[in-house]
């Protein structure tokens, strides 16, 4: 076991903590101290770890458990195992309940603790342990940033990429686009982020959701949109679609929660790459 004593990073939230705190998924066993996207400096370790020495960084992700022996656990797909243990809210092995990181501590094992690149900023690079790292599972589900590009092949040069908002998971996949060399198009339901976008971020076009004009001009022009229809919130309420707007075209839709412990330790090595 690796104990982290945590950089307490006040911004780095998730909306699933919400969900939790205020029980609008009928989940919650109180009490609850969320907190997935936790990074810290390794200050005790175990007789028995390997992997880690005191004073090295580390990150926890959504995971810090799982039964080790089932086909997504062989596949590096921990975040689908059936006994799969929550970062927080959840029974651990010795049937106490895990905490996450708006705790002062952590004490987890070395098999869930990413090794953290040492050019990678600590709290900027935080929230990559959630938002950067939803995965695509073939036999069940979607993705986000990191996976998606990947697995839909939009990771290339000369792809043309939307990504629909430009909140915190917006900002993640802009930059994530934009470092595969793809093109990148903002749409954004008013123009109020728009000098963001064009000046600061330097994506490739800017597009209000609402002009039927804009909108219409961008019909059929891109290869992939990274949106809320690739599903990675929870909302309380289901969602409504218009199936046309899926037929025509032979578009998708899917979910995604976490990725696996390999292909998050490869996605912060490619984040440390474009620092």
């Amino acid at each position: 076991m690796v104990l982290l004593g945590k950089f307490v990073i006040s911004y780095v939230r998730d909306h699933s903590y919400l969900h939790f705190a205020k029980n609008e998924w009928g989940l919650t066993s109180y009490p609850v101290v969320p907190g997935h996207e936790i990074v810290g400096v390794v200050t005790e370790l175990g007789s028995k770890v390997e992997k880690f020495e005191v004073g090295n960084n580390g990150g926890v992700g959504c995971l810090v458990g799982s039964c080790g022996s089932c086909d997504n656990c062989a596949n590096d797909l921990e975040s689908y195992c059936p006994k799969q243990i929550l970062t927080y809210a959840s029974p651990y092995h010795d049937d106490t309940k895990t905490y996450g990181g708006y705790s002062d501590h952590i004490v987890a094992d070395e098999r869930f603790i990413l090794r953290w690149p040492e050019i990678l900023p600590l709290d900027t690079g935080a929230p990559l342990l959630c938002a950067g790292i939803t995965t695509y599972n073939p036999l069940c589900a979607g993705i986000t940033t990191y996976s998606p590009l990947g697995y839909f092949r939009l990771d290339k040069l000369g792809m043309k990429v939307g990504v629909v908002g430009l909140g915190g998971l917006g900002h993640v996949a802009v930059n994530m686009v934009k470092a595969f060399g793809a093109e990148v198009i903002v749409f954004n339901t008013t123009p109020t982020k728009e000098q963001e976008a064009l000046q600061g971020l330097k994506v490739d076009c800017f597009i209000v959701s609402k002009d039927h004009d804009q909108m219409r001009s961008a019909m059929s022009s891109l290869d992939g949109i990274i949106d809320t229809l690739l599903l990675v919130g929870a909302p309380e309420k289901p969602l409504q679609l218009i199936q046309f707007s899926l037929i025509t075209g032979t578009k998708i839709v899917s979910g995604s929660v976490i990725g696996g412990l390999k292909e998050t330790q490869e996605m912060l090595a490619f984040a440390a790459s474009m620092v």
